[in-house]
């Protein structure tokens, strides 16, 4: 009996390396491990040896047993896993599945877009805090007390005197504070108001441009903003200022381009005028370099800042601003 279950244990560890799927493994366990296999049988014949030699041949016919049992395991093991290369399981012929790639929100897109414009024309960029004081959001900007942008129904208070920041503008006092002309810098950044609707959302991104040295004028403002038309939206864009007023410059202007969507035609987006406003400038208020300690006499400079909303908006021919906050991954998969 000894002879037969060391000569089963080696049939049985042969035959399983040949198994190569479930199935087989199943035929497998009811040949030798089942209650009519060739181990349970063997162990039926336990009762019909002499009494000495049961102990030694009941220990053998357990660790066969234990034996199979644990390379059974381990084969199921294998198989489930899938470590083969049998092409029953696995076929390497096949192509890889690719997996799925991010790619940069179309702000993110549209705003390292309108730095890298800015940079080539030889702007810094900086960043600067997004709750700020009452001081440099309002008050060093020439804003007067009673001016409407300072109201509640407006602005985010956090207390009397510090605010989420309502446009990126408070950087160009922060940065003529800290260092003497010349100035070139553009500030990205989120800006806060209460505004809610299709074309406007609480929370939005903007860019500011400053530029001071000695003898800028109206016609370097025109300049660098026409080139930054053109670059952004194509060189056939056409392009027009209208005088405005911002409390931080003078004199002002808004600046319009010929609607992308009807090519100056006129339609719903453009109000049917065949024109869209895209950004806000203008020559830095004399007032402004009081509060800095720039003398007005020497130097100039313009402003300008730009909604990145707005200009995706333009670019891409998006109707609806809320489309950037819902992450519909049918819309971003777009870009």
């Amino acid at each position: 009996m000894k002879e037969e279950l060391l000569q089963i244990e080696k049939k049985a560890s042969d035959e399983i390396e040949t198994i190569r799927d479930l199935s087989e493994l199943e035929q497998f366990r009811i040949a030798y491990l089942g209650k009519k296999s060739v181990v349970a049988s063997s162990m039926k014949q336990l009762k019909a040896l002499p009494p000495e030699e049961r102990p030694e041949a009941g220990k053998l016919a357990n660790r066969v047993k234990n034996r199979l049992q644990k390379l059974l395991d381990e084969a199921r093991n294998r198989l489930e896993s899938g470590k083969t290369l049998d092409d029953s399981l696995l076929d390497v012929t096949l192509p890889g599945r690719e997996p799925a790639r991010g790619t940069l929100h179309p702000i993110t897109q549209v705003l390292k877009e309108i730095c890298r414009i800015f940079v080539r024309m030889g702007y810094s960029v900086l960043t600067g805090p997004e709750v700020e004081l009452d001081y440099y959001n309002f008050e060093a900007l020439n804003f007067p007390k009673d001016h409407p942008a300072r109201d509640m129904q407006d602005t985010l208070y956090v207390s009397d005197k510090v605010v989420l920041r309502t446009h990126t503008s408070p950087m160009q006092v922060r940065v003529m504070e800290s260092q003497p002309p010349p100035v070139s810098v553009i500030v990205p950044g989120k800006v806060y108001r209460r505004d809610s609707d299709v074309s406007h959302t609480p929370m939005f991104h903007q860019v500011e441009g400053l530029l001071v040295d000695k003898g800028v004028t109206l016609g370097d403002l025109k300049g660098s903003l026409t080139s930054f038309v053109h670059q952004m939206f194509g060189k056939d864009t056409s392009l027009r200022f209208r005088p405005s007023f911002f409390p931080f410059t003078e004199p002002s202007a808004e600046v319009d381009i010929r609607c992308v969507i009807c090519k100056g035609k006129g339609c719903r987006t453009c109000s049917n005028t065949g024109w869209l406003e895209i950004l806000g400038s203008g020559m830095v208020d004399p007032e402004v370099y009081r509060f800095v300690g720039y003398d007005p006499e020497i130097y100039s400079g313009f402003a300008f800042g730009l909604g990145i909303e707005r200009i995706a908006m333009l670019k891409y021919g998006i109707d609806d601003i809320q489309l950037f906050f819902k992450n519909d991954i049918r819309f971003l998969r777009q870009f």
